[in-house]
């Protein structure tokens, strides 16, 4: 099983820059999506059912045109849940997942920390996402969640280690990432790349993306007891629809 995630920064945006072409190529068997910024019904679902995403299914946020997540699946899932049921995490449509037989799959797109109360919003939805998992794992202990994380863990996740005092790489924030890995998850990409430093975002100011100074933001975080099925994990770089690039997990069943 192929998963793709990416932050599409815009999913209409995407569509004008090839995203369906790409993704017909990189052809995922799930593709989960985050920043979607934009509601169901503001997008035309036959172009990705053309792709062969039949089955598709869409989180959007109360606010138009902010966050939102999606899944887009080849297989009929046997479940879908939208959102956490925690009101305090579920307005913003940061949450989706889909349940098959061998995995359930999550969509997440973790917020930022722009500005101090952003911040704050971000450190009590990290404190609320981890008790929800917690919980989750106990009903599902086969998980993959992929997403935006908005974090760096080590320092070989961004260009610049001495940014410990901006929002994605602050201590907090590596502190959370590194408990969640060790609360029964394996960063996927991580696990077989020890020593690489591949980057999945790059700021659109100074030319980061041409100069490579970037940050790993996005993760496949897959559950402890599926750690003998990860067969592939890798950074696509090469698409550019999105300040974001794709990652990707293969699992074998």
């Amino acid at each position: 099983m192929k998963i793709i995630s990416y932050n599409v920064n815009g999913i209409r945006a995407a569509l004008k820059k090839g995203f369906l072409d790409w993704l017909e190529a990189a052809n995922p068997d799930v593709i989960c999506i985050q920043e979607t910024k934009a509601q169901k019904e503001q997008l035309d679902l036959t172009v990705f059912e053309n792709a062969g995403y039949k089955h598709q299914y869409w989180y959007s946020a109360q606010k138009k045109g902010y966050s939102g997540v999606a899944i887009l699946c080849k297989k009929k899932p046997n479940k879908i849940v939208y959102g956490t049921g925690i009101e305090t995490m579920d307005f913003e449509g940061r949450n989706l997942r889909v349940d098959f037989h061998e995995v359930s799959i999550m969509s997440m797109y973790l917020p930022s920390g722009t500005n101090l109360a952003r911040l704050d919003f971000k450190l009590n939805y990290m404190d609320e996402l981890q008790e929800y998992i917690n919980n989750l794992k106990q009903e599902i202990p086969n998980l993959v969640i992929c997403g935006d994380y908005n974090i760096c863990h080590e320092e070989i996740d961004i260009h610049n280690p001495k940014m410990k005092g901006v929002s994605g790489f602050l201590p907090v924030e590596r502190t959370w990432i590194g408990n969640f890995i060790d609360s029964g998850f394996i960063d996927s990409f991580r696990y077989l790349n020890q020593d690489v430093q591949q980057f999945s975002w790059w700021s659109y100011r100074a030319n980061a993306r041409a100069n490579n100074k970037g940050w790993r933001l996005d993760y496949a975080m897959v559950s402890e007891p599926l750690k003998n099925n990860i067969s592939r994990a890798y950074i696509l770089q090469e698409a550019k629809h999105s300040d974001h690039c794709p990652i990707a997990v293969e699992l074998k069943f």
